[in-house]
């Protein structure tokens, strides 16, 4: 009697170790549709953003040229104080 208690044991221990893989296998197959959904609304963003910038600079040229000369002037104000971004240039080149 102990022989089949333990047989149908190791049955039910492994039909959960099967249903934790099961449940492992969804949450990282739901990983990855998470990281797509992310990575496609960026885009859009991305993209939303570029044409409005052109759309805009289009129908007021003083517009875009002001917003392009903040932009330039915020990228070169970062690439100054950022102290990262020298050193790992120089890293690249050792």
């Amino acid at each position: 009697m102990t022989t089949r208690g333990t047989i149908s044991l190791e049955r039910f221990l492994q039909w959960l170790d099967d249903l934790d893989d099961l449940y492992g296998a969804a949450r990282l197959l739901s990983e990855r549709m998470r990281r797509l959904a992310w990575t496609i609304a960026r885009m859009s963003m991305l993209l939303s953003v570029g044409a409005s910038g052109v759309v805009a600079a289009l129908r007021e040229p003083p517009l875009g040229l002001a917003v392009a000369i903040l932009l330039f002037v915020f990228l070169l104000y970062r690439s100054v104080t950022q102290p990262g971004f020298a050193a790992r240039g120089r890293r690249a080149a050792a």
